[in-house]
């Protein structure tokens, strides 16, 4: 079974610290909790396509991170040149067209995704990051960006974030809405002409809170051929009043992705986008997994959950596999 993981914050994690090329159970726990992603997990686990995440965090809430453009664009640069360091060292793989997935290679394949736009300082940057691999940009963060509101921030695209919609159409990237606001989301799928996804996103109506997906934001979704990654983030996965009182598990997952192909009608628009490594620690993800290299349990937990042995195949990777297929440009 060849599994898809939709979202993951390696070189973010690696340029703050994190010797992500290690098992993660040979990591040291740092301020976000004890480490669940290392480089020989994936390889264990049988992850074959991974979206390397560029995260550049903005300043705030005392935090430090970016307050300019500029800033942005440093931090986003020197995870790209990350990326591709490891490229060089054969330790992942970019794939440079869709042909390349049905290649059989040692290392995770790496499709590149900009979350936050706020790196993209004009049309110049938008084509130089296309060319250097990225192929999946979300427009907003949780407080939004200057191009777009996001879940913790509410407001529409801005008018810099409708030209650069059209801009990465024109080249061919795919969005990502997974943080962007409720206003700035639907007016994002009125804007563009290009696919869509949400890298890692859950059920709203299990979850309550705008960083969840709507049922109408998820048919949206589907009508327009995306694929949905669930979140492993026991926050996104745990109905409120059970948070705090459990630990998420893995039919927690199966509820979430349940949802969703009873809302579609079939289990075609649904992946994995574990976000396991953003910001969180083995503690807030489901007490099954340990590590990417359990990442095989969630089939398990499908199929438990009733779900046939296509679907599940489907659910694990293929359905990402299919949409990439379709829509990452040339």
């Amino acid at each position: 079974m060849k599994i898809v993981d939709a979202h993951l914050d390696l070189a973010y994690n690696a340029i703050r610290g994190r010797p992500v090329h290690l098992p993660a159970r040979d990591q040291q726990p740092d301020e976000e909790g004890i480490p669940t992603v290392g480089l020989p997990d994936l390889r264990q686990g049988g992850v074959s396509l991974i979206c390397g995440v560029i995260f550049c965090e903005p300043a705030s809430d005392g935090r430090p991170g970016y307050k300019t453009a500029n800033e942005a664009h440093e931090a986003a640069t020197k995870q790209l040149d990350w990326y591709r360091a490891q490229e060089s060292a054969k330790t992942l793989t970019i794939p440079a067209q869709p042909a390349d997935f049905s290649r059989l290679v040692p290392t995770p394949q790496t499709i590149l995704l900009l979350e936050g736009a706020d790196p993209i300082r004009n049309e110049h940057d938008a084509t130089k990051f296309f060319a250097a691999g990225v192929r999946i940009v979300g427009l907003s963060w949780k407080d939004g960006t200057r191009y777009a509101g996001g879940n913790a921030n509410p407001g529409p695209l801005t008018p810099d974030g409708i030209k650069l919609v059209k801009q990465l159409d024109q080249l061919g990237i795919i969005h990502d809405v997974s943080h962007l606001a409720e206003q700035s989301f639907w007016q994002l799928l009125d804007t563009s002409s290009g696919p869509v996804m949400a890298s890692h996103s859950n059920c709203r109506s299990i979850v309550p809170g705008d960083r969840q997906l709507s049922d109408e934001m998820i048919r949206a979704i589907a009508k327009r051929g995306g694929i949905i990654g669930i979140n492993f983030y026991d926050r996104f996965l745990l109905p409120p009043n059970e948070q705090g009182k459990r630990r998420a598990t893995l039919k927690d997952v199966a509820a979430h992705i349940k949802h969703m192909c009873d809302l579609i009608g079939n289990p075609n628009h649904v992946g994995l986008g574990t976000d396991m490594d953003g910001g969180l620690g083995r503690e807030q993800i489901p007490i099954e997994i340990e590590t990417s290299a359990d990442l095989p349990r969630v089939a398990e937990a499908l199929s438990a959950a009733r779900f046939s042995d296509e679907d599940v195949i489907a659910i694990m990777g293929e359905n990402w596999r299919r949409f990439f297929d379709a829509n990452l440009a040339r």
